[in-house]
């Protein structure tokens, strides 16, 4: 077979095969819909071969699991990097479900096998605990939203985040009760992002007076035509806390 050649799944097998012979299993192919078994005394291995990561593979697999829980999926090794996010995805649902991955390649016309890694128990609550910090900011973008403006499963839309929440009501104190500074909008409730939101301006809503100071920008006016029901939520939530307003003269 060429190099160029794309590997079937008929191709997968004899290096899959020779891999468990040389390992001294008793290696059989096509065995009741089984695509490759491996046995030695009572250990019972089933390979599964696909040319790619497919739905089919990954169901095909997990009714093999019925069986033995040590289950293979071979596949052709991807020409793509194994350092690309695809790659990672694939090998993370391939450890979820518990199987074993195999990657098959030709270098230098020799069939090469390589084990990615044994099938294992998955350790849900290790993946959990590796995943802390994403459950975190998930929870804390979560309880800087006021409301639900974002449909589920749209794409190319503008996405109403925590930050840009945060960002309209810095607008809507700014415009009723015109300069503030950082810590007079912190004591309207703006919260502990609020400097850094006002110093980065990321959508060009505000404009910086002086030092300290900063009012809103001409741009910022599109706030409340464009988020009508949050910046109407917002003037109200303010319309009756008081501020210190900062002091008029230049504190350069």
């Amino acid at each position: 077979m060429k190099k160029t050649e794309k590997m079937l799944e008929k191709d997968l097998y004899r290096p899959v095969y020779d891999y468990f012979k040389n390992l001294g299993y008793d290696v059989h192919g096509e065995v009741k819909d089984c695509d490759i078994t491996a046995s030695k005394g009572d250990e019972l291995i089933i390979i599964e071969l696909k040319r790619n990561m497919s739905l089919d593979l990954l169901i095909q697999a997990a009714k093999r699991q019925r069986i033995t829980e040590n289950v293979y999926i071979a596949i052709p090794k991807p020409r793509y990097s194994i350092y690309t996010k695809k790659w990672k995805d694939l090998c993370f649902i391939a450890r979820r479900l518990e199987f074993g991955l195999i990657t098959v390649s030709l270098k230098d016309d020799v069939e090469q096998v390589n084990v990615v890694f044994e099938p294992h128990p998955f350790d849900r609550l290790k993946s959990m605990k590796l995943s802390k910090k994403k459950r975190k900011n998930i929870i804390s973008e979560i309880d800087g939203r006021h409301g639900s403006y974002n449909v589920g499963g749209s794409s190319r839309t503008k996405i109403m985040t925590a930050y840009r929440e945060n960002a309209i009501h810095i607008a809507c104190c700014l415009k009723k009760y015109g300069q503030l500074s950082p810590r007079n909008l912190r004591e309207l409730g703006t919260g502990k992002k609020t400097q850094s939101i006002l110093e980065k301006n990321f959508y060009g809503w505000f404009e910086r007076v002086k030092r300290g100071v900063y009012k809103l920008s001409d741009r910022g006016q599109e706030v409340f035509s464009k988020y009508p029901e949050l910046s109407s939520y917002y003037i109200n939530m303010v319309k009756d806390i008081e501020v210190t307003q900062p002091p008029s003269h230049n504190t350069n």
